[in-house]
């Protein structure tokens, strides 16, 4: 492996040089990765008699629901940008609030 260069002697414009170069190095590796494991992933599909293709086709599901997806039923007492729906895990202000006697009503939109 080469020796690694005496950072605290660069000038700012080799810094950004040797970190612009850093950036591609590791986005060409991320390239190489990919295509190696497109091939292998080509390569089983093919022993087992089919293309890769035939095996993703229709494999993407729709897309998760947003949060966004339902309104909001509770708002945040401090913050009213931070709201729930009612669904899924209570946070954790909503808990608080309950355990210092608040009703859950208390933050209702």
């Amino acid at each position: 492996m080469a020796k690694s260069p005496d950072l605290n002697r660069m000038t700012l414009k080799e810094l950004k040089a040797l970190s612009s170069d850093i950036e591609q190095a590791i986005a060409d590796g991320e390239k190489a990765r990919r295509a190696d494991a497109l091939k292998a992933a080509d390569e089983a599909a093919k022993s087992f008699g089919f293309s890769l293709s035939e095996l993703t086709k229709g494999s993407r599901s729709k897309a998760p629901a947003t949060k966004s997806a339902l309104p909001p039923k509770y708002r945040h007492p401090e913050n009213p940008e931070v709201t729930w729906t009612g669904r899924g895990r209570r946070p954790g202000w909503i808990s608080d609030g309950l355990a210092s006697g608040r009703k859950l009503q208390d933050f209702a939109v």
